[in-house]
């Protein structure tokens, strides 16, 4: 996916559509993950469409739970949500922010052909 130590940067525009489609990944993992924990707070916590999101979404971006969580059933889908949210936030960041630093670190490595 990305060029090697060898080759030179990418020209913006090409640069620019990396970007874009790694924010496009990151956002397409975070919807699947939000449409998971929405039908689980829905389907085992009994909690109606809005809630459901409103909780999703919290504990997806690392805010916490908003509604207390009644059953066992519940509570043990609120935390392993809660722990693969996390995996999942830092995954997304990762991704958008992978062409980033690998732009910075390809320019550190190129050859100076110079002297």
């Amino acid at each position: 996916m990305f060029e090697r130590k060898s080759e030179g940067l990418l020209p913006w525009p090409r640069f620019l559509r990396r970007m874009a489609l790694s924010g496009l990944l990151a956002s397409a993992i975070v919807s699947v993950a939000l449409f998971a924990g929405v039908m689980g707070y829905h389907r085992i916590a009994g909690l109606g469409w809005v809630d459901s999101v409103l909780n999703a979404s919290m504990i997806l971006t690392g805010m916490g739970p908003v509604d207390p969580m009644t059953t066992t059933a519940a509570k043990l889908f609120a935390s392993a949500y809660a722990l693969f949210s996390g995996v999942v936030f830092l995954s997304a960041v990762g991704i958008v922010l992978s062409p980033i630093f690998h732009r910075i670190l390809h320019a550190f490595h190129l050859d100076d052909n110079r002297g």
